[in-house]
């Protein structure tokens, strides 16, 4: 009979604990992460835990204290992310992880606030808070990991699900063409833009690094595995196999014009970092603008 891992080593919360404050953790991350959370709900193969860790890393990196982190996630499994991390988290409606955030990042703006979510929760039914924020250039770093269906309820194709692709909802082939997020990102108004897989960890810590140094609102794609959901339906394999898949056809162009990011089913994933430019952040603006204003107009009915 199969054991389970808890079966052999029971585990043991306070023990855990004790071992965290006493700084001999179960986990180099176990810092970061909630006691007793592990292990995590996700499906064997997908690309979560990996994206979940390059985060922290970044954090680590930078030397950020964690009460200066914050992440907001919506509804998905991406969203499930906010459960694991022990900072201030806000897992909120679906849809809804932008407006939160942009009210953190407005009134606390000496956060790092960073919305974690999926394609489906940022594009689908969020969609038009994404471009606003965008367009607004709210200081927010958006991750948006990318698994070209709706995983956690059953594989239904979503609005990054490629022409031709089956899910659940299109068992003969996707006729509806997918979003290029890094394009559409641009166009909004985004600062800096990006796209990377799980294959490429270390790419992707660098560029969540150079988020934290961005005033405005930034965007990174990262294409993941969905084994259950969009790997069998397409007969991409494991997770290990789409691992292989991203090896053998991601290009990385860094500069390259998103427009040409498109991706089609099992064709080429052009990665890298797109778009870094600099222009005024929305709090910049309002208060050059608006305060400055409203501050002269007072200051002339008191002359």
């Amino acid at each position: 009979m199969k054991r389970h891992f808890r079966d052999i080593v029971p585990f043991d919360q306070d023990s855990a604990d004790r071992a965290i404050e006493e700084g001999h953790g179960l986990h180099p991350l176990d810092e970061y992460l909630k006691p007793g959370r592990i292990p995590h709900i996700w499906c064997p193969g997908c690309g979560l835990g990996v994206v979940l860790t390059t985060y922290i890393e970044a954090i680590r990196r930078k030397g950020i204290p964690v009460d200066k982190c914050v992440v907001v996630s919506g509804i998905g499994c991406t969203g499930r992310v906010a459960g694991y991390l022990d900072m201030d988290t806000y897992h909120t409606t679906h849809g809804r992880a932008i407006p939160f955030a942009t009210g953190l990042a407005l009134v606390r703006p000496d956060l790092h606030v960073t919305v974690f979510s999926g394609d489906g929760d940022l594009f689908a039914i969020g969609g038009n808070h994404l471009i606003h924020g965008a367009r607004r250039n709210i200081n927010l770093n958006v991750i948006c990991v990318n698994n070209f269906n709706y995983g956690m309820t059953g594989g239904q194709a979503g609005p990054t699900t490629p022409v031709d692709a089956r899910t659940s909802t299109t068992p003969m082939g996707n006729a509806e063409p997918g979003f290029n997020l890094p394009h559409l990102a641009h166009a909004s108004g985004a600062v800096y833009v990006a796209r990377w897989t799980t294959f490429h960890p270390r790419q992707l810590v660098h560029s969540i690094t150079e988020t934290f140094d961005k005033k405005g609102f930034t965007f990174i794609e990262v294409i993941a595995p969905c084994p259950t959901g969009y790997g069998r339906p397409n007969k991409l394999g494991s997770g290990l196999e789409e691992m292989r898949y991203y090896k053998e056809m991601s290009e990385v162009r860094n500069g390259a014009d998103p427009s040409k990011a498109e991706i089609r089913l099992k064709g080429k994933i052009l990665c890298g970092t797109f778009i870094n430019v600099e222009r005024p952040d929305f709090l910049e603006t309002y208060n050059n603008l608006v305060i400055a204003k409203a501050q002269g107009r007072d200051k002339g009915k008191a002359a």
